[in-house]
């Protein structure tokens, strides 16, 4: 397993980057974010671009980046857009990833994307918008999630724990 990217996937809020910091951290791997990945590339966050060039623009970018981040050696510990898994051509890119879905109730998720600026609003309600993202993205999460996890139930930490116990089992 240590030549397959694995990738924490989950709409905005869901903790990607911190499980994803924490798996890297366990694994002595390198961490890619999106976001991240994003602004060295572009020189402005996800909420700005949003702005700037609209949603359509960000989704190709996010899924560029998340393709380039899998291609990358030593293999790393990804944090991806939730908006990646909409792109066809993605989803094929994962197929040799271990993918791990945080998928949470867009409630929760809303409440901690108040406190994130760098993440986009594209509508005023942010439980409605999560639920629209969540309903159109979640058979297509389901196609590439090597495993599930409800980030409002498990702590990071539980989380990380559990990717490491399943990554181990697939050694044996």
């Amino acid at each position: 397993m240590t030549d397959t990217p694995i990738v924490v996937m989950g709409l905005m809020g869901a903790g990607k980057s911190t499980v994803a910091r924490l798996l890297a951290d366990a694994l002595g791997r390198p961490m890619r974010d999106s976001d991240a990945d994003l602004e060295a590339r572009y020189g402005t966050n996800a909420a700005a671009m949003a702005a700037g060039v609209g949603a359509d623009e960000l989704h190709a970018r996010e899924a560029l980046v998340l393709r380039d981040a899998l291609e990358a050696r030593p293999a790393p510990v990804v944090a991806a857009a939730a908006s990646t898994v909409e792109d066809p051509e993605t989803r094929r890119a994962l197929a040799p990833a271990f993918v791990v879905f945080l998928d949470g109730p867009p409630e929760v998720l809303a409440e901690r994307m108040k406190s994130s600026p760098h993440r986009p609003h594209f509508k005023p309600d942010l439980v409605r918008m999560l639920t629209e993202q969540r309903d159109l993205r979640l058979p297509w999460f389901r196609e590439v999630a090597d495993l599930t996890v409800d980030p409002s139930t498990h702590t990071p930490e539980e989380i990380a724990a559990t990717v490491l116990a399943r990554l181990d089992g697939a050694k044996t």
